[in-house]
């Protein structure tokens, strides 16, 4: 069992090259938001870029893609006409898949039935390094038949459950085992997250134990996915990056707690990465 330390930097952060230019650390494709939900891509997208990733591209339905484009000069958006995902827009997701380096999707997108519907055609279209997070989860949950082989998978207790049947305890054993169980029957990687985050691939298993009881505001899942994404938008192997990803998101949420406690938003946990970064 490999147990995730500040160690882990120094894989995915190298010295960059004086000619390193935009493009060479990646192009990062968010699918997330909805009318009712239009904070979560934004959240993915700006924590993204404060670790490293060159440019973040969001696809949201309207109202999201437009808030997230005032929201930051830093975001490319493209806006869906609707207020949810739907079959409609699979030409467009697929083209703007194009030229991207690694895919993040799921925040904010909906639980309903020509949302989880398209995702699972989308899933069905890609091969790109993605992070399935949030809604996302409960889609594939419908359809076990997706190929996740470069899928990163982020449940929460709930998801997890969700997507497997099993409702995980607070028991670590039995955690790291439910865990394991559901990486070899979905081929994949699973990041559960909680008071200690178990990531494994069916074979090799990680904890991570930075985090803070007060990140339990919403969007805090956001940013780690969009920290995921970042990091194999940058070429780093699916394993590493999530376990990266967890340690960091974890890292800067507990600086950010020191400070603020039950104030905490995930907003200053994005503050909070550059002090990660820098060690």
């Amino acid at each position: 069992m490999i147990k995730i330390k500040k160690g882990i930097l120094k894989k995915v952060y190298k010295k960059r090259k004086p000619w390193s230019h935009k493009y060479d650390f990646g192009h990062l494709l968010i699918i997330g938001g909805s009318k009712l939900y239009s904070g979560s891509p934004v959240l993915a997208g700006l924590a993204a870029l404060r670790t490293g990733v060159d440019l973040v591209t969001i696809i949201a339905p309207e109202r999201a893609a437009n808030i997230a484009a005032s929201f930051s000069p830093d975001l490319v958006t493209y806006p869906l006409r609707g207020a949810y995902l739907n079959a409609r827009h699979l030409r467009d997701l697929l083209k703007f898949t194009k030229g991207k380096t690694a895919v993040v999707i799921g925040s904010g997108l909906w639980r309903i039935k020509p949302v989880l519907d398209t995702v699972v055609e989308y899933m069905k279209n890609i091969n790109l390094p993605c992070v399935v997070d949030a809604d996302a989860i409960h889609a594939i949950a419908t359809n076990k038949k997706i190929n996740l082989k470069n899928c990163v998978i982020t449940p929460h207790g709930n998801e997890f459950f969700t997507l497997s049947g099993i409702e995980p305890t607070t028991e670590l054993d039995k955690r790291i085992e439910a865990v394991k169980k559901v990486a070899i029957e979905m081929r994949t990687i699973i990041l559960l997250k909680g008071h200690v985050d178990i990531i494994s691939d069916g074979a090799k298993v990680a904890i991570n134990k930075t985090g803070s009881p007060y990140m339990t505001v919403g969007g805090t899942g956001d940013t780690l996915a969009g920290i995921c994404g970042s990091l194999l938008a940058q070429g780093i192997d699916c394993f590493t990056a999530v376990c990266a990803a967890a340690y960091i998101n974890g890292k800067a949420g507990d600086i950010a707690a020191k400070q603020l406690k039950q104030a905490l938003t995930a907003t200053d946990l994005i503050k909070a990465l550059p002090k990660v970064i820098k060690g």
